[in-house]
C-alpha cells in the first residue's frame, strides 16, 4: 500500500495546518502523562504525549480525556501552554484493564459534559478501540468529526495466534465503519485494516510516529556504558512491557545461543496485562534454566532522558514482538545509532532496511536471531555501518512532521460532511 491512501497531502504548506483547533483526545485506559513500559503503558502513550506537544506548538489546543485511574488526581492539569489533561471519573480507579468495557458510557459522559460546558471541540482523536467505542457515540451525540488510531488492531492479534474477544472486533469494525479518518501508524496497518475490517481506502491515512533527536541521537558509547555502569563485553538490549506478544522470552533464547561470556542482556520493562507477573516469573526461571541468570539484568522501565543512554550503551537492540503497528523502540534505537534485529512484522517492516540498518527475520528461530547478532557483533565495521546508515534511516521521522500531518487531517474533515454510519 502506497502514501497515496493520504486523503490529505503531507506535503501541503498551506496556512490551514495552523488553524486553532481544539483537539479532543481520548485516551480511556491509560493516561499518557504515565511512565511507558509497564502494566498498560508503552507506545501509545509516547504517541499521545508528544502528539499533542507537537500540535500545542503548532497553535492547536488538545484536551487529552482519560479515565481516574488514581482517587487522588486533579480534575484538570495544564501539562504546558495549549495542553490540558482532564481525568474522568468512569468506574473504580484501580479496576483491571479487563473490566474497563463496563464503563466507556460513564466515560462519555463525563467527556460529553465537558465538551458542553467547555471550549468546544473542532474534533474527536480517539486513540485504542476503548476510546474508539466512546468516541463513535460521542460523534453523533456531538455531531463531531471522528479520526480513530486503533494502536493495535484485535484481528491482527489474533493472526498472530494471540487471544482477543469477540466484542473487541466487533466493535472496531463499527468503529472502522463510522470514523471519519483511521489513522494508521504503518502501511502493514493500513493493509491489515483493508484486509481484517474492509475499511475504505479513502478514509485511511498512514502517518508515521517520531523521534525526538534532540533527546535520541548518537553519542559516545563508552560514556554512555559508564553512565550505565557496565564497562566492557557486548551489549544485547530488549526494551518494552513484559508480556508474550512482545517475545521478551526470545530475547533470552537469542542471547543464551550467543554463548557469550562477557556479554549481558539488558532487559528493561515490567510486567503488563493479566499474564505480566507470569512472564517475569517464567523470564526469570529461564535465564536461570539456560545458565545466563548472572548475564540477564531486569531494569524497570526508565524515563525518555535515561533509556536514550542505554540505546548509545548497547551494541544491538533486539525487538521481537509477534505484532507491532509500528515500533517505536526500533525507531529510538536506530535515531541513536544502534543497530535493530527485528521481527518482520506490522511497521518493523517499514523502519528496518534488511542488512543496511538492521535486519528483519520471519522466522522466531533464537538460532537465526544470533547469527544476525553475531553480524554485527564480530565485524566492528559492519556494525559502525549499520549504525550510521539507521540514524540517517531514523531522520527521515520527527514528531514535527507527524502533527503536521495531523494537522492537515483535522482540518480536512472539519470541512466535510461527517460518514454516517447508520
Amino acid at each position: 500500500m502506497s502514501s497515496s491512501l493520504n486523503p490529505v497531502d503531507s506535503n501541503d504548506t498551506s496556512e490551514s495546518r495552523y488553524v486553532n483547533e481544539h483537539v479532543a483526545v481520548l485516551s480511556l485506559h491509560t493516561s499518557p502523562f504515565v511512565q511507558p513500559g509497564h502494566g498498560d503503558s508503552g507506545g501509545m502513550n509516547v504517541y499521545i504525549r508528544e502528539l499533542v506537544s507537537s500540535l500545542a506548538h503548532s497553535g492547536a489546543t488538545c484536551s487529552v480525556y482519560v479515565r481516574r485511574w488514581r482517587k487522588d488526581l486533579p480534575d484538570k492539569v495544564m501539562i504546558e501552554p495549549g495542553v490540558q489533561l482532564v481525568h474522568i471519573d468512569a468506574g473504580d480507579p484501580e479496576l483491571e484493564k479487563e473490566e474497563l468495557p463496563d464503563v466507556v458510557d460513564d466515560f462519555s459522559e463525563g467527556v460529553e459534559r465537558d465538551l458542553l460546558f467547555g471550549p468546544k471541540a473542532d474534533v474527536l482523536h480517539a486513540n485504542y478501540w476503548l476510546s474508539g467505542v466512546s468516541g463513535h457515540g460521542l460523534k453523533h451525540r456531538l455531531g463531531l468529526p471522528l479520526v480513530t488510531t486503533f494502536h493495535t488492531l484485535g484481528k491482527s492479534k489474533i493472526s498472530s495466534g494471540e487471544f482477543e474477544t469477540s466484542d473487541r472486533v466487533k466493535k472496531e469494525q463499527e468503529i472502522i465503519d463510522c470514523s471519519d479518518i483511521i489513522v494508521a501508524n504503518s502501511t502493514a496497518e493500513a493493509n491489515q485494516l483493508e484486509e481484517f475490517y474492509g475499511a475504505p481506502q479513502e478514509r485511511i491515512a498512514v502517518v508515521p510516529l517520531g523521534v525526538e533527536h534532540a533527546l535520541f541521537a548518537p553519542g559516545n558509547q563508552d560514556a554512555a556504558r559508564s553512565a550505565i555502569g557496565i564497562s566492557s563485553g557486548p551489549i544485547v538490549m530488549y526494551v518494552g512491557r513484559l508480556q508474550p506478544l512482545k517475545g521478551a522470552g526470545l530475547a533470552l533464547e537469542t542471547f543464551s545461543e550467543l554463548q557469550t561470556e562477557t556479554g549481558v542482556l539488558l532487559i528493561i520493562g515490567g510486567a503488563s496485562g493479566v499474564h505480566g507477573d507470569k512472564e517475569v516469573r517464567e523470564l526469570k526461571q529461564r535465564a536461570k534454566e539456560l545458565g545466563i541468570e548472572k548475564q540477564v539484568r531486569f531494569i524497570p522501565p526508565q524515563p525518555h532522558h535515561i533509556l536514550s543512554t542505554y540505546y548509545r550503551a548497547s551494541d544491538l537492540v533486539i525487538v521481537p514482538s509477534k505484532s507491532e503497528s509500528f515500533g517505536l523502540v526500533a525507531l529510538e534505537a536506530a535515531a541513536c545509532g544502534t543497530p535493530v534485529i527485528a521481527a518482520s512484522v506490522g511497521g518493523l517492516k517499514d523502519l528496518v532496511i534488511h542488512g543496511i540498518t538492521g535486519y528483519l527475520l520471519d522466522e522466531r528461530d533464537p538460532k537465526l536471531y544470533a547469527h544476525c547478532a553475531r553480524q554485527i557483533l564480530e565485524s566492528p565495521l559492519h556494525g559502525a555501518e549499520m549504525a550510521m546508515s539507521a540514524a540517517e534511516k531514523a531522520k527521515q521521522y520527527s514528531w514535527a512532521k507527524t502533527s503536521e500531518q495531523m494537522l492537515n487531517l483535522y482540518s480536512s474533515v472539519t470541512s466535510r460532511a461527517l460518514v454516517d454510519c447508520q
